[in-house]
């Protein structure tokens, strides 16, 4: 799996010098319990917190998950950290073992393709929907993340910040789409967009390219043409796609 060498070092190495009855300020999990919003002894934030740290890397593929460790980081008992595991295991971003415990998934060129063949349909119909369900607020949220799109493309800011903004565009417009089972699976996707590693907003040629593909996505969701906006949404996938495996392949 290509990665930038920004990612930090896993978990596994480092967890067992967290204190036994609370978190510490040097262990790679206490940032994403501190930032949880509303933080509490409960599965469904120990699942966000280690959720997130999976997906920008704190915690790389097939890094061990110790349910002992993480609830010592975290100063919670087991049984949230258990069932967070489980909630993990079910969204594909942990492989539960049968006697060994918990691993961190890998995310395989097989992975990406399949990921890549869903969000192609998936981002299509989100368009389609959006285009015939937006609301202006909704419209003049995909004007302004475009807008920031093309200040950071001018600015020559990180690639990282201009791949987080292209997810915030799709995210719009699949919240656009209003359809629920849509949006849900679409955001499992995000998650697993975010693992890969590498973004395609690396490649010059494509930031430009990727901007104007935005812009018509956009108009065609402004104008109502809902097949005129499944199709550009899903010409995007395609070439970001070809993109992806000329990367790896690299």
């Amino acid at each position: 799996m290509p990665d930038d060498g920004t990612r930090n070092p896993s978990p596994g190495m480092g967890m067992e010098s967290a204190g036994k009855t609370g978190r510490t300020s040097g262990s790679p999990l206490a940032r994403y319990a501190t930032e949880e919003p509303g933080w509490g002894r409960t599965s469904e934030a120990v699942t966000g917190a280690l959720r997130e740290a999976i997906l920008d890397g704190t915690l790389e593929p097939s890094a061990w998950l110790r349910e002992g460790e993480i609830a010592r980081e975290l100063s919670v008992s087991r049984t949230p950290v258990r069932e967070a595991l489980r909630r993990l295991a079910a969204e594909g971003l942990v492989v539960l073992t049968a006697n060994q415990g918990a691993v961190v998934a890998r995310i395989t060129l097989d992975d990406i393709l399949e990921i890549y063949a869903v969000r192609e349909n998936l981002e299509g119909l989100a368009a389609r929907l959006a285009a015939r369900h937006r609301s202006e607020e909704q419209l003049e949220a995909l004007k302004g993340v475009l807008d920031d799109m093309r200040r950071a493309a001018a600015s020559q800011s990180n690639p990282r910040e201009l791949a987080r903004l292209n997810l915030d565009f799709h995210r719009v417009i699949r919240e656009a789409s209003s359809n629920r089972l849509l949006d849900r699976f679409l955001t499992q996707i995000e998650h697993s967009v975010r693992r890969f590693g590498r973004t395609t907003y690396e490649i010059p040629e494509w930031v430009e390219r990727s901007l104007e593909e935005h812009a018509r996505m956009l108009r065609a969701i402004e104008e109502r043409d809902d097949d005129l906006a499944e199709r550009l949404a899903s010409e995007h996938m395609r070439n970001a796609r070809r993109l992806r495996i000329e990367m790896l392949l690299d």
